[in-house]
């Protein structure tokens, strides 16, 4: 009888040692997720309030009783965001387009064909990363300089149309298919680029998506690459465009009005995220488990 009752003694307080570690968990992530969202929503209330408002205030204010949407309304007559948000979009979706074209030739070459010298090939592939992005930036501001393709969408997309990290990770992901379902579709007469169509891609879905978002976000924040090949505001992407408004058009003292317009940029790349969030998690597990 007293074993029984030591037994539920234990239990009970494992039980509460169980909800007293889940309470500290839970506090600690709603902190750590209040430190990381206050920005933004900084970042909005800011936007939400007058130019006369904002400068009135000594103190800052955690709140306002008197939004306006004239920030944003500011945003697109007072200058170009429109036309930022084009080309930046025009840009992304080209570039992100004939990148996935690219890596995943190069991923279903590495992965499944056999040729002399893939081993070396993809070593001197992945060497190439140690290369400092400066270096790389040097080279193709010569080179597209040499070609006239400044202040062109074509010299702002062609330097980033690969990825070696992506053609490896993908390669990685390519691996994991059984080489049984390749010689089978061999042995019933289908092609490469129809099996890589029919039976990798679709079983890939996941680690391209998560390409894809990953790819689309690193387009939508460049700014040293097209801050370097443009100076043409007929070309600006939304990161350069903000250094724009912020030199010659708002100017410095209107920070609501810069908020807005900082606000309008973000929101594309945050509902992406919060579409496609589950399927950048699972392609990223698939993409680092071998086997």
């Amino acid at each position: 009888m007293e074993n029984r009752n030591d037994y539920g003694v234990i239990e009970k307080k494992a039980e509460v040692r169980k909800k007293a570690a889940n309470v500290i968990t839970y506090a600690l992530l709603i902190l750590w997720a209040v430190i990381v969202l206050f920005p933004f929503y900084w970042m909005v209330l800011t936007s939400v309030k007058s130019y006369g408002a904002y400068n009135s205030e000594y103190i800052p204010k955690f709140y306002t009783l008197s939004p306006t949407f004239q920030n944003y309304v500011d945003a697109f007559t007072t200058v170009s965001l429109g036309r930022y948000l084009m080309n930046t979009a025009i840009f992304t979706v080209v570039t992100t387009a004939i990148m996935l074209v690219v890596i995943t030739l190069a991923a279903f070459a590495f992965a499944r064909l056999d040729f002399r010298g893939k081993n070396i090939v993809f070593v001197l592939f992945l060497s190439l990363m140690m290369i400092p992005n400066e270096l790389v930036i040097i080279t193709n501001f010569v080179t597209i300089t040499d070609l006239n393709m400044r202040n062109t969408f074509q010299g702002l997309i062609l330097p980033s149309v690969t990825s070696i990290f992506y053609i490896y990770l993908l390669k990685e992901n390519f691996e994991q298919i059984p080489n049984s379902l390749y010689y089978a579709a061999k042995v019933d007469g289908t092609s490469d680029l129809k099996y890589l169509w029919k039976v990798m891609i679709p079983i890939s879905k996941p680690t391209l998506i998560t390409i894809t978002i990953l790819k689309v976000i690193e387009c939508w924040n460049s700014y040293v690459w097209p801050r370097l090949i443009t100076d043409d505001e007929r070309y600006y992407l939304v990161s350069n465009g903000i250094q724009e408004i912020r030199e010659n058009g708002f100017g410095r003292e209107n920070i609501p009005a810069m908020m807005a317009a900082v606000v309008v940029i973000s929101i594309p790349l945050i509902i992406l995220f919060l579409i496609f969030r589950r399927k950048v998690m699972a392609g990223v597990a698939r993409g680092g488990t071998k086997g």
